[in-house]
Formats: structure tokens, C-alpha cells, sequence
């Protein structure tokens, strides 16, 4: 017995240490999307634009995410792709502070996009396997809950420099702080646990025809979700626009988000572990609400909207990911994760380049494509969650 509580403790330990990661991660890219949607519209780019650089960064980052999971399980070598990943993620950000045209932030943005692509489905395998031994819903939403703080922090710190006179190149060049602090504590990480897939307690074992009959299901139902949540770029360049949220209180906002992002994260993952996929079911029921409130709420009923869309994320960001570890095998959870983020990428993108188009187009015409896209996820959901308790 008192192996097995060493052996839990050292599993916490790492997820704790890969929280701090995100933490820190996340406060410098969190920050520059904050406001990275009036940062384009700044230099010239339009709400199309706005919306097809988000999707377009999401798309290359998630098809990215197919081959490095499968690199990972090939290779054996989850660290070397993790460590590039965060570097190219990372070091992207500050590098906004040089841009002079929207065509090289716009590439920033993607190639940071690209970064997390490369390193997410390989750390999220190495999660797996240490969340094995404290419940998956509650060990991801724990990560997501450390990763969250630094999403709160990241637009807080830009939203402080906005404040003071600062513009967004000085926000983007003080984030290579925590940059620096992020890839030095991943270092360390790896030198601690160098064979993370030690940490899983035991092999799962799945019949293989029934376990690609749910995923392909789950999957499509998380596919209509992404595809119908607004990206925040989008959302922050309509308070810009229409002027219903001031410009330094837009970073206040998604801080609020990520904060709310966190909670929901602990309370879903906590909840996933004890009632299983009704808790995406909720999830979903509360964030397709998001839409009306941002596009069409004044101040305070945009305030309610990010909050929501933080719901959303939340659960996306644990349920989700902690859904997928108990659909298929050790050997094969990099690539299961590979694919899985890979057809989450590709609604993204699809979804996020329609409401670009249908935000120069019609709000009311956006505002029913988002919901009405999660709403038709929730029959899929309902399969899949009766199946999955059998």
C-alpha cells in the first residue's frame, strides 16, 4: 500500500509540474490572444481576415497534432517534440512586438498556433498516464485549473501595460518573461521524469472494433461544438467594433473568461469522474448561450457571455481531453489524441471562417449557426453517453 501512495504522489506531482508549465505557458500566449483580434484590426486586417487567421492557426496546429501523436508512439521520444513544441509556441509571441503589417502578425499567430499543435497531443498522452491513478476527469481538470491561472495573468498583464499608456507591441515583448520561465521549468520536468508512461497504473484494454465505433461518434459530436464556438479573436474584434466593451477592459474580459475557464474546469472534471458524459451534455447546454450575449448584449450581458464561453472551455478543455485516454490504449493514446484534435481542428477552423464571413455578413445569421451547430451535438453526446455506461 505504501507503494502505491508513493506511487500516486509522484503522478501528482507531475501533473502538478506540468500545471505549472501551462501556467506559465499560457500567461504568454493567452495574453497576446487577448488582444490579438484589435492588434490585426489595428494594422488593416478585416472581421474575414480576423476569422480565417484564428481558424487558419487552429486548423495547421490541430493537423499538425495527427502526426506528431503518432510520432511520439512511433519514436518512443515524447519529450524532444513537447520541448520544440513549447519553444515554437512560445518564442512566436514576443516576436509580435516587431511586426509592422497584419500579413506578419497574422503568421506569428499561426506559427504559435503551430507550436502548441506540435507539443499538445504528446503531453496530453504523457497526462494520461499519471491521471490514471486519481481519476482522468479530475487530473485534467486540475491541469487545466494551473494552466487557467496563467490565462487569467496573461491578459491582466497586457490589459495593466494598456492601462499605463502602454501599446500592445510593449504587452507582447514583456511576455517573453514568462516564456522563458515556462521553458525552463519543461526542462526540468524532463530531466524528473524521463519515462512519464511508467506513471500509468495499469494498460487498458478495449475491444478495438467497439472502442473506433464510440470515438468516431464522440468525435463527431465535439466536431459540431468546436465548429459552432466563436474563437475569442472574433469576439474581442466585435467589442472593438462595436464599441459595447471598452478597448482596455477587452483583456479584463477574456481574464474573466480564463478564470471561469479554470473553476469549470475542477467542477466538470470532478463531475466526469462521477456522472460521465451528462457532464459534456451540461456543458454544452450552457455555452451554446454564449453567441447572443456577446454579439448582441451591452456590457454587462457581454460580461455574462465570455463567462459562459469560459464554461465552455473549460469543459472542453478536461472533459474532452480526459474522455479520449479511456477510448483507447497506452500504446496508441498519443496517435488516439493525434486524431481526435486533428478533427476537432479541422471543424474549428471550418466553423470559425464561416462566422469571420457571416460577422461582415449578418450577426443574427452567426448568432443561429453557433447555436444551432451545438445544439445538434447534443443527440450524438446522448449516444455516446448511453453506450459508454453500459
Amino acid at each position: 500500500m505504501k507503494v502505491h501512495r508513493s506511487e500516486a504522489a509522484s503522478a501528482l506531482r507531475f501533473v502538478v509540474l506540468f500545471g505549472v508549465v501551462s501556467l506559465f505557458a499560457d500567461m504568454t500566449y493567452e495574453g497576446a490572444r487577448s488582444v490579438l483580434g484589435p492588434y490585426l484590426g489595428l494594422l488593416g486586417a478585416s472581421a474575414t481576415i480576423v476569422g480565417i487567421v484564428a481558424g487558419a492557426g487552429e486548423l495547421i496546429g490541430y493537423a499538425l497534432r495527427l502526426m506528431s501523436g503518432y510520432l511520439s508512439d512511433r519514436t518512443g521520444r515524447p519529450w524532444a517534440l513537447t520541448i520544440f513544441g513549447y519553444s515554437v509556441n512560445l518564442l512566436a509571441v514576443p516576436l509580435l512586438a516587431l511586426a509592422g503589417r497584419w500579413e506578419i502578425a497574422a503568421a506569428l499567430a499561426i506559427l504559435e498556433r503551430v507550436g502548441k499543435g506540435i507539443r499538445t497531443p504528446v503531453r496530453d498522452a504523457m497526462l494520461s498516464h499519471a491521471t490514471s491513478r486519481m481519476g482522468r476527469g479530475w487530473g485534467f481538470g486540475l491541469h487545466e485549473a494551473l494552466d487557467q491561472v496563467g490565462a487569467v495573468l496573461g491578459p491582466l498583464i497586457v490589459a495593466f501595460v494598456l492601462s499605463t499608456g502602454g501599446n500592445y507591441r510593449t504587452g507582447f515583448a514583456i511576455l517573453l518573461g514568462p516564456a522563458l520561465v515556462a521553458l525552463s521549468v519543461l526542462i526540468a520536468a524532463r530531466f524528473l521524469y524521463p519515462r512519464p508512461q511508467e506513471l500509468e497504473m495499469q494498460a487498458t484494454t478495449l475491444q478495438i472494433q467497439g472502442m473506433n465505433r464510440l470515438f468516431w461518434l464522440y468525435l463527431a459530436g465535439v466536431g459540431l461544438i468546436a465548429a459552432g464556438f466563436a474563437d475569442f479573436p472574433l469576439i474581442a474584434f466585435h467589442f472593438g467594433q462595436a464599441k459595447t466593451v471598452p478597448e482596455v477592459w477587452i483583456p479584463t474580459f477574456y481574464a474573466v473568461a480564463m478564470g471561469t475557464d479554470a473553476v469549470a474546469a475542477l467542477v466538470f472534471g470532478r463531475l466526469y469522474d462521477r456522472l460521465g458524459f451528462r457532464t459534456l451534455i451540461l456543458a454544452t447546454l450552457l455555452s451554446a448561450l454564449c453567441a447572443p450575449l456577446v454579439f448582441l448584449g451591452n456590457f454587462w450581458e457581454a460580461l455574462l457571455g465570455v463567462m459562459v464561453w469560459g464554461i465552455g472551455m473549460g469543459a472542453q478543455e478536461s472533459i474532452m481531453r480526459a474522455a479520449v485516454a479511456g477510448m483507447t490504449d497506452q500504446q496508441r493514446r498519443g496517435t488516439a489524441y493525434g486524431i481526435f484534435n486533428t478533427g476537432y481542428g479541422l471543424a474549428w477552423f471550418s466553423g470559425s471562417s464561416l462566422m469571420g464571413v457571416l460577422y461582415d455578413l449578418s450577426l443574427p445569421a452567426l448568432i443561429g449557426f453557433s447555436v444551432g451547430l451545438q445544439v445538434l451535438s447534443l443527440p450524438l453526446l446522448m449516444v455516446v453517453a448511453g453506450r459508454s455506461e453500459r
